[in-house]
């Protein structure tokens, strides 16, 4: 195995001579804590167990004791986690994490999914010898179900390490695979856990591309599709580490440092559970993925000797580099491979109600408004629970049986964000979009983001339906409209969109290495060529074309495409063009992202939720649930519960997002 860790043994090492040295900086009144970061985060993991032997043999005590008096909060938890032999830290996290009242799943997952045979043998020894008890048998009694059978096959340690992979085995267990899962009704869940827990990680990659050309789907959708909670979570892990364990702990920290607050138990834990192994390779992961360095990341979400503290730990900063390390540029085509080969099915939130009679509900909407007061559930429960289509029938419906408008008896009966988006669901998704367009341009200001998502993510039909809305609604047409909003080369990448001309078809793979070639010959142009070249490929190109696109683009320039958008443009036209880029890579993902800007922070920008939540709730929510979970480890319900909790007093808006949310992950 080949180590590419931050921290190494330090050259003319002398134990005794440290331990005087931290004993220095420990006498006295307060400690030199300055001195303490600096030594122990210079040391190896093997050189601070003979600092700690040498420190009792010269000053008679403990010196984890001595430092646990002289350093506080954060700090101290790091220093001191230090001194454990990896074995016991991770024994200690385990323990940690079982203890108590409440489990702490996350720990168990990260530690369970990303150990090999012999750290997770030492783990286990140290666990027994620290805390007198078996940690298998306390996991199992803190633990249940499926989750609590993979994480027990995980403690065994015994992953086939032999590297020998056979060809029919690989068919086999894909196959299995396919059938456990996405072939039956139902989940075998016993053969995930024993496919994934066992076969040697050479042979499970292999399974994972021969599973992707049989189902059409990533093994990760798949799980996404077929289990849920801490299992869903567990096996995701699992996968994830089998691909690429510092992309694994890349996503890890980023999510832990990410929002409001920091989860400092699991930086901790990953910067000094690494620090000798992968870090290297987990800076390259975290920049590649994130466009942002970990070093800049650590320094930005943290403070005083913590911060300092981590900073020696992370080794330097990536975004001095400029372009890819040879690995990471690797790691970055294979992405967009995975992203090129794997078919994603989109699951909706929102199915047609079965039993279905537009009449009765017409009726039961009519009674919901009549008289004094409204009956806000019945509404609730009519519209959010039918689909598009079955809505149009109500509306003509309403209008046949009743001589009334429903649009106008529900703008009557309802208000603020609860009208706006019962009335968003009753129109068409044509009628929804032109109106969403409308909005963002009116009055003053124009909210450019919305502009963006719905042009880049509307196909060809969608675009040409809502530009025929559009005209029958305001007599004006939409690239009008546009035009008089927004200006340069802004306005010319959303005139192009809005044409609803892109290609449609698969990759030309000749062109795609010539359009790659033309992307990367534009980043030496002036900014105003280099962005009419890159409009005239990502607006006009087929999303599986730019897929390969942007793969052949790392290659030829060993620079990954988001990064050069965000580095080399500014303001709408980067904007623009980063959302291209994201969704050609993964639309619910992008998707996932803007619904939670949408929410986090001070406020809830409640037009982009309905916006989303409308338009998508009938084509790809369950998938962008599913991102929005694994991005940000909170659930879309959970965060749409509580954000929205202030500006609706009433709970009825509130009400019918989650429904349109279709489920708690």
């Amino acid at each position: 195995m080949v180590f590419r860790g931050t921290i190494t043994d330090a050259p003319d090492f002398d134990a005794s001579a440290d331990a005087e040295t931290l004993y220095n900086a420990m006498k006295g009144i307060g400690s030199d804590k300055e001195a303490i970061l600096d030594l122990v985060t210079s040391r190896s993991n093997a050189q601070r167990q003979e600092v700690i032997a040498a420190y009792k043999c010269s000053f008679g005590k403990d010196l984890i004791e001595d430092l646990k008096y002289e350093l506080t909060g954060k700090f101290e938890r790091l220093i001191v986690s230090l001194m454990r032999t990896s074995a016991y830290h991770d024994a200690k996290e385990i323990h940690d994490a079982i203890k108590g009242a409440g489990t702490n799943e996350r720990c168990l997952i990260e530690v369970l999914a990303s150990r090999n045979n012999a750290q997770t043998n030492d783990m286990v020894a140290a666990y027994k010898d620290a805390y007198g008890s078996d940690i298998e048998e306390d996991v199992i009694a803190d633990t249940s179900g499926h989750f609590k059978k993979m994480l027990v096959v995980l403690l065994q340690g015994t992953r086939d390490e032999s590297g020998v992979v056979d060809a029919d085995l690989v068919e086999q267990d894909a196959q299995d695979l396919y059938a456990a899962g996405e072939e039956q009704w139902g989940t075998d869940e016993a053969k995930f856990i024993m496919i994934l827990g066992n076969r040697s990680v050479t042979h499970l990659r292999m399974v994972f591309d021969a599973y992707e050309k049989i189902a059409e789907m990533s093994i990760e959708d798949s799980i996404k599709n077929e289990l849920s909670g801490d299992f869903e979570r567990l096996m995701l892990a699992v996968v994830q580490c089998i691909r690429s364990v510092p992309m694994f702990f890349a996503r890890r920290l980023y999510k832990s440092m990410k929002g409001l607050g920091t989860a400092d138990n699991t930086l901790i834990r990953i910067m000094i559970s690494r620090s000798e192994i992968d870090m290297l390779d987990i800076r390259e992961c975290f920049r590649l993925r994130y466009e942002k360095s970990l070093y800049n990341m650590i320094k930005d979400d943290t403070s005083g000797d913590y911060k300092r503290t981590l900073l020696n730990l992370c080794g330097g900063d990536d975004d001095l580099a400029g372009e890819f390390f040879p690995e990471a540029a690797q790691i970055a085509y294979k992405m967009w491979e995975l992203s090129a080969m794997t078919k994603v099915q989109l699951r909706p939130t929102i199915r047609p109600a079965s039993d279905f009679d537009p009449a009765a509900d017409a009726q039961a909407l009519r009674k919901a408004m009549k008289g004094f007061g409204t009956d806000e559930d019945a509404i609730i429960d009519i519209v959010a629970q039918r689909s598009n289509a079955q809505r149009q029938e109500i509306r003509q419906a309403f209008k046949s049986l009743l001589g009334r408008d429903l649009m106008k008896d529900l703008k009557s009966e309802l208000s603020k964000n609860l009208e706006r988006l019962i009335i968003g669901l009753m129109l068409t998704p044509a009628e929804f979009d032109a109106k969403m367009m409308r909005k963002a341009m009116e009055g003053a200001g124009t909210d450019e983001h919305a502009l963006i998502e719905i042009l880049v993510t509307r196909s060809n039909e969608e675009i040409q339906a809502m530009n025929a809305a559009y005209q029958d609604a305001y007599k004006k047409s939409l690239e009008e409209a546009v035009q008089s909003d927004t200006s340069g080369h802004f306005c010319r990448i959303l005139v192009s969109l809005v044409q609803g001309a892109r290609e449609e078809g698969p990759a030309d793979v000749e062109r795609a290495d010539a359009d790659a070639q033309e992307l990367a010959d534009a980043c030496n142009a002036d900014s105003d060529d280099m962005e009419m070249k890159f409009m005239s490929i990502l607006c006009t190109r087929s999303f599986p074309h730019l897929r390969r696109v942007f793969q052949e683009f790392v290659r030829c320039s060993n620079k990954d495409i988001e990064q050069i958008i965000k580095k080399e443009m500014s303001g709408d036209v980067k904007n623009a063009f980063y959302a291209i880029v994201r969704s050609v890579k993964n639309q619910p993902s992008y998707f996932a992202d803007r619904l939670y800007k949408a929410m986090k922070g001070l406020g809830t920008d409640d037009r982009a939720l309905i916006r989303i939540m409308v338009s998508r709730s009938e084509v790809d929510l369950f998938n962008i649930r599913k991102e929005f979970k694994e991005t940000h480890d909170d659930s879309l319900h959970e965060f749409i519960q509580v954000e929205t909790m202030i500006g609706d007093t009433s709970g009825d808006y509130r009400k019918t997002l989650l429904i349109l949310c279709g489920g708690e992950d």
